[in-house]
């Protein structure tokens, strides 16, 4: 039998050759055998306290400042600058009067010191005011307090609310808690962020202060991070010094209801607990009277007044859930509480109540220091304010 040319062996390895280049051809097209690139991560969603930008603005030297303090006496007295100040504009992420996200603005305050050379924090909460241009961002002038208590060697945070700032014609949650307390928190936390990004030294102290609106907004804040916020931030506070603040709402309230009794014609119609039975005509009188007293006509921002349609409404409950600010927590660090007696603007009473609902809780210590000033005047109690509250901090404050 002759033999055959090729086996059935030697026959099937040019078969399989030739599926093994196919194959290889195959995946050298697609990139080879290697595994694929992995693709980037997402970016993350975003969230209150995200750092969005900052934007340097003008330093301001000490001798600017001790110049500013001297023409402006009736606010702050009594200090004396040690450092030259720089300033930022930060934007970070935060909630509006609905919860909804937003971009909002605040002003950082650096003493310039030596490289590397740590400072302790103050949360600087703005008072009451009814114009963009006096938001703590837009006014960079040697006598505003973010630059007076950074010349006194503190990192100063102060966030301009919402409302104010680069959220300028959106409503201002005035007197409602917890986007008060979110606007002051996001933006502490947006700070720190740039801090570390910058390798700016902070010594881990912190310390929260406010006069008026700002008092009340210091307070919110203690709460939140009291009631389990931010213990990050809980644990670096060291005291908090709201002074001259609305915090009892209702009360505060109550007390401009009975002067408004005493000064208008109809005020003899209107009785605190009673206003929902008021007859239209005085109950809109009264409410504009009211609001009258939170922000004047030529306003060039909107206030919010859910406040008031409670207390209209004589909803109790409501105002004590949305704006009471010293019920429902006890004070792990000391509260430093400052009034005036002859206040005609934020009750006397108020600080009162909060001294006395606060105490009550037991916790850290609670203080309220009567303005000493005659007549003790919302206003005119400032310069007390401010002084008594650097002086206190001054005697725990490192690294100054």
């Amino acid at each position: 039998m002759p033999t055959p040319l090729l086996s059935a062996h030697s026959c099937a390895t040019p078969a399989r050759w030739l599926l093994t280049a196919a194959a290889a051809a195959v995946l050298a097209a697609c990139g080879g055998g290697s595994d694929p690139e992995p693709l980037p991560p997402e970016p993350p969603a975003p969230a209150i306290g995200d750092l969005v930008g900052a934007q340097p603005l003008k330093p301001v030297s000490r001798a600017e400042i001790t110049q500013a303090l001297a023409s402006h006496s009736e606010r702050i007295q009594g200090v004396a600058p040690r450092y030259d100040v720089q300033t930022y504009r930060l934007t970070y992420r935060t909630h509006d009067k609905d919860g909804a996200l937003v971009e909002a603005s605040g002003l950082l305050t650096l003493p310039v010191k030596p490289a590397g050379q740590p400072s302790p924090v103050v949360s600087y909460q703005h008072a009451t005011i009814f114009y963009d241009a006096e938001a703590p961002s837009n006014r960079i002038e040697g006598q505003e307090p973010p630059i007076v208590l950074a010349s006194l060697g503190y990192i100063v945070v102060a966030a301009d609310y919402v409302g104010f700032g680069a959220t300028k014609g959106q409503e201002h949650p005035y007197l409602v808690a917890t986007p008060a307390a979110r606007a002051v928190i996001d933006m502490l936390t947006a700070a720190q962020t740039w801090r570390r990004q910058n390798h700016v030294a902070d010594n881990g102290q912190l310390y929260m202060a406010g006069y008026s609106e700002g008092g009340y907004a210091t307070m919110a804040a203690q709460r939140a991070l009291e009631l389990g916020d931010n213990p990050a931030l809980l644990a670096q506070l060291q005291a908090s010094f709201p002074g001259g603040g609305p915090y009892d709402v209702q009360t505060t309230l109550d007390t401009q209801v009975q002067r408004i009794r005493d000064r208008y014609w109809w005020g003899h119609l209107i009785q605190p607990g009673l206003l929902r039975h008021l007859g239209s005509s005085v109950r809109k009188e009264l409410r504009r009277v009211l609001l009258r007293l939170t922000s004047p006509e030529d306003s060039d921002v909107r206030y919010q007044t859910t406040f008031m349609d409670r207390y209209m409404a004589d909803d109790k409950d409501a105002i004590a859930r949305e704006s009471n600010v010293h019920q429902g927590w006890k004070p792990s660090r000391p509260v430093y509480l400052f009034h005036g007696r002859d206040d005609q603007t934020v009750p006397y009473e108020s600080g009162l109540s909060a001294y006395n609902t606060l105490r009550a809780q037991g916790g850290s210590p609670v203080t309220l220091h009567d303005c000493t000033h005659t007549p003790s005047r919302h206003t005119e109690c400032v310069p007390e304010y401010f002084l008594l509250t650097v002086r206190q901090m001054a005697t725990t404050a490192r690294d100054l």
